[in-house]
């Protein structure tokens, strides 16, 4: 069922499913993509007593800033302080928080600087808080090339050319980055008119730009960005995940092990590439309910 609530500075739009009184767990979706990541993970969770929590992030399908004088801003501190806000809104005192991309970043910010909020983690490509510090030393050939939609947004050109034709864009985008998923036009398509929000533009634009210091973040959230800056562990139990066909990172991300100072399990998902969740709904599932099982020990 589609929900709305204000939270922080956002009129935010989410799915729920499963009972009210059920343990919560917010799923959090990525960038291109939107609630739909999870149409096959909430009923699996829903049947094991959970209520699953599914926002749209900001500038994504019906959700909207409250002001518009809020910076549209697309930094890593905004995608936690929206987690949270969310959380409070929805007077939820502590869940099991999993995504990936920019939800998985959302998830880790929680976890990591409000650790008592999340009794749980599930983070596809593990530690995803960016380490803004190192952001413009160089990678290695073969992953600078796989970044090139984040370079390509650094300039007017990048702007113009997602405002002109986001569909197409966003595509190319979901093939690339999972090459063995064969998904279908009905599939893309329940998806695709979440681009349509109106801070889509801005707010990508913005997170690729802030991300490589070519952009101001939202001075309300430099505190946030100042403790992420110190790049501090995350004690709760956690369950990371690598996609074995995965276009953006083939290596994996199991190096990141050091980051997790709790119970933590590493998962490659080898069928899977970047969109987890709807490519492989039943293992995203099962780590989920594992995390959970974790948590109640």
């Amino acid at each position: 069922m589609l929900k709305s609530v204000d939270a922080g500075v956002l009129h935010v739009a989410y799915s729920e499913v499963g009972d009210a009184d059920g343990w919560p767990v917010m799923l959090m979706h990525g960038f291109p993509y939107d609630i739909h990541a999870y149409d096959d993970v909430a009923p699996r969770l829903a049947s094991q007593g959970a209520r699953v929590i599914i926002p749209y992030l900001r500038g994504f399908g019906p959700t909207r800033f409250l002001s518009a004088e809020t910076p549209r801003s697309g930094q890593q501190a905004a995608l936690g302080a929206d987690l949270l806000a969310l959380m409070d809104a929805l007077a939820i005192p502590d869940a099991v928080l999993a995504g990936y991309d920019w939800g998985g970043r959302a998830a880790c910010i929680v976890a990591a600087l409000w650790p008592a909020r999340a009794c749980g983690l599930v983070s596809y490509q593990s530690y995803n808080i960016h380490n803004l510090a190192k952001s413009m030393e160089p990678d290695t050939p073969d992953n600078e090339h796989r970044l090139w939609y984040q370079y390509y947004f650094h300039g007017e050109r990048g702007r113009a050319g997602l405002a002109k034709d986001r569909q197409a864009f966003c595509r190319l985008l979901w093939g690339l980055w999972s090459p063995a998923w064969a998904f279908d036009d009905a599939t893309y398509a329940r998806t695709a008119g979440s681009f349509d929000n109106p801070d889509f533009v801005d707010v990508v634009i913005q997170s690729y730009r802030h991300r490589f210091g070519l952009a101001a973040g939202d001075p309300n959230l430099e505190d946030i960005e100042q403790k992420l800056a110190a790049l501090p562990k995350i004690t709760v139990p956690t369950v990371t995940i690598d996609g074995g066909t995965d276009g953006i990172r083939p290596a994996g991300t199991a190096s990141h092990a050091g980051y997790f100072a709790g119970r933590h399990e590493h998962r490659v998902f080898e069928t899977a590439g970047h969109n987890v969740p709807q490519e492989v709904p039943d293992l995203f599932a099962k780590a989920v309910l594992d995390v959970k099982a974790w948590s109640d020990v």
